[in-house]
């Protein structure tokens, strides 16, 4: 592992797992954004950060939680395997994109996020 990803990883295990799930979330939202684009590369570099800060969150979690969020990972993988031919074709790639939005409200809704009184 790099020293890059060491300190991604300290500081993103140094906030609360509702604030993680929010990144993961994000990410996820992101993730559909790009795929709407022409940003490969972007689309990528966010599926790679989301697997790692899914590895970094998941033990940290209600067991329920942290099974739909190994199985988004476990997906994300597969997507990142054979990316290139999702990328090229135009269902799989709205596929994707869809499935990344519904997995985005998913994790968004799991952080509690939304729900907490803003102080």
């Amino acid at each position: 592992m790099n020293q890059n990803l060491d300190k991604k990883q300290i500081h993103f295990q140094s906030e609360n797992t509702s604030l993680r799930l929010g990144h993961i979330a994000s990410n996820l939202a992101r993730m559909r954004t790009f795929c709407n684009s022409a940003y490969k590369e972007a689309v990528e570099s966010v599926i790679d950060e989301t697997i790692c800060f899914i590895e970094w969150t998941a033990a940290e979690i209600e067991p329920e939680y942290a099974e739909e969020l190994v199985n988004i990972q476990v997906q994300l993988a597969r997507w990142r395997l054979t990316f290139d031919s999702i990328w090229s074709d135009g269902s799989e790639h709205r596929n994707m994109s869809e499935q990344a939005s519904a997995w985005s409200e998913r994790v968004l809704d799991m952080s509690g996020l939304l729900s907490e009184p803003i102080a």
